[in-house]
Formats: structure tokens, C-alpha cells, sequence
């Protein structure tokens, strides 16, 4: 896009340049006013063939004879490029657009960002962090080129729209961001994505405080309010700072090599009807299991050691982000 706007400019700044040039030249050599030398000029370039305004000297005639092989040949491949950038414009997007169907049709268990402002740039910089299948979404192509500058999957359109959530594979999702600008777009969005698909887990940003249960009533599963929730964790910096930093460590590595992470037990994993004190996992590899979601929604907060894992349950564990690797391996395979 942006060479075919480059070429274009280019190009107009070419015709632009002989029509200022022309028009000079007939006002200093045969002294035509300004708007006649302009006429004068345009007809030439264009090869109307009106014949002179008014009758032109012989050095005029030169000066108009090289108007006229510049400025015809000028016009003549300015029309060539112009169909040529046309040509490959379309022939590009129609090639593009394959190519992201494809790669879309190709996506399964995927989250979707809506939205590329700031609250969609940091969800999507920390999907692309964690190595989650994503791609944004935006109806702004300076947002969807900067999402593919950063090495990310984007595709332009407007999320409220069902044919575009179904383009980029709503049925087949695992999640959504709505990070759209407002809440009013975002309670739209909620309602198409869960109307396409009930099972989605949807997160939703929310500016206004009464707009958060309309939110949760359209079905969003979690709904943010990032400037009350920037000044919670403000004040909590505030009153207890190593608690603060000791979140961030886990939460956003910073300078940590430590995260918190949520694993799911497999049926077929070894651990199943195991206690947490015979799988051994903080002694083995170091990671301690801060809770555990049970299949049925219940949060067990320190487990036991006795605790029995059950298939369907998820570990939230903390430790080193390879030995988190290797718990999840364990949780998932076979026996």
C-alpha cells in the first residue's frame, strides 16, 4: 500500500511539475497571461488540439514542442503506472486475502484481540510472550500494520460485524479480548461472540463502572476496568510494596525467571487419583501448587498434601518457567 501511494505521488508531482513549467514558460516567452498559459499548457499535454490561444513566436513553438514530447510521454506513462499499481494492487489483496483465509481456516482453540489500542497491545504482547496462537483485529490499517511490524498475525475489520467474527474463526475460538474503544462497541461485540459461540471464554475492557454489568449480563466471563484497576495496584504499591513486586516478579518475569501458571490435569496423566505429597512436584522439580480449581468450580487455596488430583483439574502453580514446562508434559501425557 505504501508503494503504490509513493508511485501515485510521484506521479502527480511529475504532472504537476511540466503543467507549472508550461505555464511559466508561455508567460515569459510569448507573454500569454497566466491562466491562458495554463489552458495553453493543459492542452497540449493532453493533445486536444484547439489549436494556440494566441499566435506563438518561433521560440514559443519550440518551447511548445517540448512540452508536447515531454508531456505527452509523461501522461502516457503515468497512465501506464497508474493501471499497472491498480493492476497489482488488486491482484495483491486478492492473493493476500487467500492467504489469510487460509491460515485462518487452519486455527483452532486460537484467541482473537479486538481492538489494537493500548489496552489490545498489551493483552496481544503478552499472547505473543507466552507462544498462544492469536490474531488481531482492527479497522484501522495503521494499527493492523503496526500488530504485524511487532510479529504478530492482524487482519483488518470491525469486530462488531458477525461475518467478520466468523472470518476469523469465532466457532472454532478458544477466546476473546473485546478491547474495542467503547463499551458500547464492546457490549455489541459480547453479544455477537456469544451468540456465535456460547463456549467462548470472553474478557472485556470496560471504561464506565455501571457499563460492567451490562457487560457481565451479555455474557463476558471476566471484565476489566483498567483505570480503577490501575489505581487499586497504585495504592497496593503504595501499602505493601513487596507484595506488589513479588506479583510482578510471577505474573510479568520482570528480572525473574519465576511465572504462575494454570495447568490442566489430563484423564490420562499419571498423577490422576494421586495425592499432591506422592507426585512429588515441589521436591522433583521445584514448583510449588498455590491452589487448585476443581473440575467442578470449586478454588482450593494451599491444598494439602493429602489433596487427591483428579482428572479435569487445573494446578496453579508457581515456579521456574522450565520446570512449569515439565509439570505441564507431566499433567497432559499419557501414563
Amino acid at each position: 500500500m505504501k508503494r503504490f501511494k509513493w508511485r501515485i505521488a510521484r506521479i502527480t508531482i511529475c504532472i504537476v511539475l511540466i503543467h507549472v513549467i508550461g505555464t511559466i514558460g508561455f508567460v515569459v516567452i510569448d507573454n500569454y497571461p497566466p491562466f491562458d498559459a495554463f489552458y495553453m499548457t493543459l492542452i497540449t499535454v493532453t493533445t486536444v488540439g484547439y489549436g494556440e490561444i494566441h499566435p506563438l513566436s518561433q521560440a514559443g513553438r519550440i518551447f511548445n514542442s517540448l512540452i508536447v514530447f515531454f508531456g505527452v510521454t509523461l501522461l502516457f506513462l503515468a497512465i501506464g503506472a497508474m493501471t499497472q499499481s491498480i493492476i497489482e494492487l488488486e491482484l495483491g489483496n486478492y492473493f493476500e486475502k487467500r492467504r489469510t483465509k487460509r491460515m485462518i481456516d487452519r486455527m483452532k482453540d486460537h484467541f482473537i484481540v479486538c481492538g489494537f489500542g493500548r489496552v489490545g497491545r498489551g493483552a496481544a504482547d503478552e499472547l505473543l510472550h507466552a507462544g498462544a496462537q492469536f490474531l488481531v483485529v482492527d479497522n484501522n490499517e495503521d494499527r493492523v500494520e503496526r500488530a504485524m511490524k511487532a510479529g504478530m498475525f492482524a487482519v483488518f475489520g470491525d469486530c462488531t460485524h458477525d461475518d467478520t467474527l466468523r472470518d476469523v474463526g469465532i466457532e472454532r475460538a478458544r477466546g476473546i479480548i473485546a478491547a474495542l474503544q467503547t463499551d458500547a462497541d464492546n457490549l455489541f461485540l459480547t453479544l455477537s461472540a456469544k451468540t456465535l459461540n456460547p463456549n467462548l471464554h470472553l474478557a472485556t475492557r470496560v471504561s464506565e463502572e455501571e457499563s460492567e454489568n451490562k457487560l457481565r449480563r451479555a455474557g463476558a466471563d471476566v471484565v476489566f476496568a483498567p483505570y480503577s484497576t490501575a489505581g487499586h495496584r497504585m495504592a497496593q504499591s503504595m501499602l505493601r510494596p513487596h507484595v506488589h513486586e513479588f506479583l510482578d516478579f510471577t505474573t510479568r518475569g520482570l528480572g525473574m525467571d519465576v511465572r504462575i501458571e494454570q495447568v490442566r490435569v489430563s484423564e490420562k496423566s499419571e498423577f490422576v487419583s494421586k495425592t499432591l505429597q506422592q507426585t512429588a512436584v515441589r521436591r522433583d522439580l521445584g514448583v510449588v501448587v498455590l491452589a487448585i480449581r476443581k473440575e467442578d468450580g470449586r478454588m482450593l487455596f494451599n491444598p494439602p498434601a493429602g489433596e487427591t488430583i483428579h482428572g479435569g483439574d487445573h494446578l496453579i502453580a508457581m515456579g521456574p518457567v522450565e520446570k512449569l514446562r515439565q509439570l505441564e508434559k507431566l499433567l497432559t501425557e499419557g501414563r
